[in-house]
């Protein structure tokens, strides 16, 4: 059993309930130290409907969620690096979280919202972010040493190993990321993990398990390159690259420079192949890699 707890700042609303839950100092063990919220209350907390709680939770990480405020913690985690992806229970998470709309005054409900929004505006602009479960990362966490385009692409729950660059048309779901510095230009989907060195191009695609019904979760080794608008559906080793344009999924038939066919499941997780199609015949072929491994420049790293 792995515990964690923290103490957190919850937005409860008086018909939802919570909305949303920061915890600023979450621990792996029992003794998180108590926060100093001071005072939390919104000036739009009584036209929103809404309340703040101080709250305390200790969970058991390898046990299902319990409710909002759980998975809030869970989250928090995985976006402090304190866990990786894939190594905390996340099981029914979207059948918990309510659906909220994320505003510049802060969350929302979305029954009624519409007449809401009039009542907020006496107060000022109002600025509707999203309406989702889950919601920015750096609303909540900003971790050290990584870089971040477009804030509304990295959801809360995000790993962001350090040296991480995401650019504005990267993409990181939750539960999913990076373990070293890499650059992200595409989108890294639910549960798929990034080893240290490696590049997903520009609008390349990794297959995640949140829809379609898979449950294989993909893994990128080290020093790997995905070409721009590339695709990927089986884990990498280390040292590979995906030809730009090209989508490679579990049933993609891939020739072997010996001329025999394979499913490139079969190849899943193995180092050092080139991925690339014969513009001729277009075929796949799966090359072994000569030659020194991808480099990613350093100075744009360095943050």
């Amino acid at each position: 059993m792995t515990i964690a707890s923290g103490w957190g700042l919850a937005t409860v609303h008086e018909s939802v309930g919570v909305l949303d839950c920061w915890y600023p100092n979450p621990v792996l063990g029992a003794d998180a130290q108590e926060v100093d919220f001071g005072s939390p209350a919104s000036p739009t907390a009584s036209i929103r409907r809404v309340t703040s709680e101080i709250i305390h939770a200790t969970i058991d990480l390898d046990a299902p969620p319990t409710d909002t405020a759980d998975i809030y913690l869970r989250l928090h985690l995985l976006s402090n690096r304190l866990v990786k992806p894939r190594t905390v229970n996340l099981e029914g998470v979207f059948s918990i979280l309510p659906n909220v709309v994320w505003t510049s005054v802060g969350p929302c409900a979305v029954e009624g919202f519409d007449l809401l929004r009039v009542k907020l505006r006496g107060l000022g602009e109002v600025t509707v972010h999203a309406v989702d479960r889950l919601p920015r990362m750096t609303d909540y966490v900003i971790p050290a040493g990584v870089r971040i385009a477009d804030a509304a692409r990295v959801r809360l729950g995000a790993h962001l190993a350090e040296g991480t660059t995401v650019m504005h048309e990267g993409f990181v779901n939750f539960n999913a990321g990076t373990l070293g510095p890499s650059m992200v230009e595409g989108r890294i989907s639910q549960g798929v993990v990034v080893g240290p060195d490696s590049d997903i191009g520009g609008g390349a695609s990794i297959m995640g398990t949140l829809s379609g019904g898979g449950k294989e979760m993909v893994t990128i080794g080290r020093r790997c390159l995905l070409g721009a608008e590339s695709g990927l559906g089986i884990s990498l080793g280390d040292d590979c690259v995906i030809e730009s344009g090209l989508y490679v999924t579990a049933g993609t038939k891939v020739t072997l420079p010996d001329g025999s066919v394979v499913k490139a499941r079969e190849l899943s997780g193995q180092s050092g192949w080139l991925y690339i199609r014969d513009s001729l015949t277009g075929r796949v072929l799966a090359k072994p890699r000569t030659g020194p491994g991808v480099t990613l420049n350093e100075t744009l790293h360095a943050h």
